[in-house]
């Protein structure tokens, strides 16, 4: 079995991943934009839940990019093009699909241009995971001015861990999941 490759800032646990995914709704067929994809690992698992997806995995940073392009070749996603450039330049592009069935955003860097671009290509469902408080508040801000706006959760992860030969919880960073939704 082939193991992520990392980079700073990544991957998404398994966990938020689950959750994320599920509060997206993708179905088969879908065109689903992973906006700051990272190391690709949200974009490998939507490829595992509905397999005639088309992906649009949107990254800036060059190691992310490079780390991408590896997983999804070690994991064998064919369905997926690899952008590189700023998220909402890219998807506003003329050149870029007129529609996007559901995004992921893990990377919050210009998250209300975003939002919006991602309204305006009729995007039924969006979520958006964060770490940082102020970037959950801009988010649910942008979604309740484009009326978008559903639900947030607050997840917190712990793992087993070994000690003294018995077993701890180390908690993992905990992580809001920001879900929006359109009557498209």
């Amino acid at each position: 079995m082939s193991k992520i490759v990392s980079v700073s800032g990544g991957p998404t646990k398994p966990e938020i991943i689950a959750l994320s995914l599920y509060k997206l709704g993708l179905q088969d067929g879908d065109k689903f934009a992973d906006v700051g994809c990272g190391t690709g690992s949200v974009s490998i698992e939507a490829a595992r839940i509905a397999r005639s997806l088309t992906i649009y995995a949107i990254e800036a940073r060059k190691e992310a990019l490079r780390a991408t392009e590896i997983n999804f070749k070690n994991f064998n996603i064919k369905n997926a093009k690899l952008l590189a450039g700023e998220a909402s330049e890219i998807l506003g592009s003329r050149d870029f699909v007129d529609s996007i069935d559901c995004a992921f955003v893990g990377g919050t860097k210009n998250i209300v241009p975003v939002l919006k671009v991602l309204v305006e290509k009729k995007a039924r469902s969006i979520v958006v995971n964060a770490v940082r408080i102020e970037t959950v508040v801009r988010t649910i801000n942008a979604m309740k001015k484009l009326a978008i706006f559903d639900e947030v959760l607050h997840i917190s992860v712990s793992r087993s861990i070994p000690i003294a030969g018995e077993t701890m919880f180390k908690p993992e960073n905990a992580v809001y999941i920001i879900v929006g939704k359109t009557n498209n």
